[in-house]
């Protein structure tokens, strides 16, 4: 599975960003999958999952009630929408496929990654 990530941008505290994954391969609704961001000087940290239906999302703390995560299985794609965005959510975002964990360890395939910059 090749993951290919996209939507990043500059954007002003209190405003929303819609990351995008796509997939190639006809495996990718064979995984769960995630996101993950890492800031400069900072591990890479968990941010969202899904399984692999999209049945179940499970978020960090830090994010939860002002992120979503989706996935659309025909179209090998998975979204994160990131509302009342704060300066502390920027970072490089990734999207990853592997297991159903917020363990980066259990990620398998990886995309490039996208920035995400939040002014004060």
């Amino acid at each position: 599975v090749q993951l290919q990530a996209s939507g990043g941008g500059l954007v002003q505290a209190g405003g929303s960003l819609r990351l995008s994954c796509a997939a190639s391969g006809r495996t990718f609704s064979r995984y769960a999958m995630g996101w993950f961001r890492q800031a400069p000087g900072k591990e890479r940290e968990f941010v969202a999952g899904i399984t692999s239906s999209g049945g179940t999302t499970y978020y960090a703390e830090s994010v939860k009630g002002r992120f979503t995560i989706s996935r659309d299985n025909a179209k090998n794609t998975m979204y994160l929408q990131m509302n009342s965005l704060k300066p502390e959510d920027t970072a490089v975002y990734y999207c990853a496929a592997g297991s159903y964990s917020s363990n980066v360890r259990e990620y398998i395939y990886w995309g490039q990654g996208t920035q995400v910059t939040v002014s004060s």
